[in-house]
């Protein structure tokens, strides 16, 4: 992984995650773990109303999470209630933090290539509806990353596990001289809520 990435990884064990919070994660947790107890693949879809910034960040980093903890099989995506845009400083906060982000196309709805390794394929980085195409249609674990999309979406077809891991939005600090630190935090406290998960995952022997 990129130096500059690492350093950033080093800063999640700065982040206090309370037992009430860790019991939050815990249904992530065991949905990781059968899948690896299985020699399955572990699909998680990370859902936010708009898919444009909790939804994102959680995506990337737990998928990199996989990777740091060398957990295999494990694909994460990311979609949304309703199509809009990535928000351009979740593309920024990511890039400060130590990811090579290029912008694949620049359109209403940009398409970011998001690279955490020299050698690794990138995550990509969009705007979509949860039920897209670009998304597993079943067999997944749907993780609603929002409290409007949880009690917006009772129902995900096609989850084989539904779990509300909830963020507060960091879009109340849009147009403040806030904004920088409030997505730099916000991003550093869902990449070490990802990392805690992927560390408790238990390897098959």
């Amino acid at each position: 992984m990129y130096s500059k990435l690492l350093k950033t990884i080093e800063l999640f064990k700065n982040q206090e995650i309370s037992e009430e919070r860790k019991g939050v994660l815990k249904s992530l947790i065991d949905f990781i773990q059968k899948k690896v107890e299985d020699e399955s693949m572990a699909a998680i879809n990370f859902i936010c109303t708009h898919n444009s910034r909790r939804s994102h960040l959680a995506q990337v980093w737990a998928q990199i999470a996989s990777v740091h903890f060398n957990i295999p099989k494990v694909i994460c995506y990311s979609g949304g209630t309703e199509e809009t845009a990535m928000f351009p400083k979740i593309a920024e906060t990511l890039q400060e933090q130590g990811c090579q982000v290029f912008t694949i196309s620049d359109t209403e709805n940009p398409v970011y290539a998001i690279k955490y390794d020299e050698n690794r394929h990138p995550i990509i980085g969009f705007s979509k509806k949860y039920d897209s195409p670009f998304n597993p249609n079943s067999g997944f674990a749907a993780v609603m990353t929002c409290s409007q999309a949880d009690g917006g979406c009772p129902f995900i077809a096609g989850a084989e596990k539904r779990i509300p891991i909830t963020f507060e939005d960091p879009k109340i600090s849009d147009g403040t001289s806030e904004q920088t630190r409030v997505y730099h935090e916000k991003s550093l406290e869902i990449g070490a809520e990802m990392f805690y998960v992927f560390s408790q995952i238990k390897q098959q022997q």
